[in-house]
This record gives structure tokens, sequence and C-alpha cells, in this order.
């Protein structure tokens, strides 16, 4: 049974819950076949981004305080 190739926002969406480390079993063993390397990286990416802009903001908020 062949996949279909999984969107942009599923890959995302696989990211993020990897980044937290909250990814089911099923869904992860489903991304060998269905998961895009090159929309995993830019997923990545965006997802580091944001993670250090949210960081940023909070010690900023934390220092001005």
């Amino acid at each position: 049974m062949d996949k279909q190739p999984a969107s942009f926002w599923y890959s995302l969406k696989a990211v993020v819950w990897s980044f937290f480390g909250l990814r089911r079993k099923s869904d992860f063993d489903n991304d060998d076949a269905r998961l895009n390397p090159v929309h995993i990286v830019i997923a990545a990416l965006i997802a580091v981004a944001l993670f250090i802009g949210l960081l940023i903001l909070a010690v900023q908020w934390a220092v001005a305080k």
C-alpha cells in the first residue's frame, strides 16, 4: 500500500510535536514513507526561529521588569 506524500503543514505539525517529544508511535512509523525531507528541514528552521524569538521576547520582558 503506497502512502500519498504529506503536505508541508503535516510536516510542520510533525516537527512541532517532535520538538516537544509528544509524537505517537503510529504517526512516527508512518512518517518514513510520507514526509518530505525538504519540508522537514524548512519546518525545523521555522520552529527554531520561532523558539529563539520567543526566548528573546521572554528575556526582554524579564529584564524590563
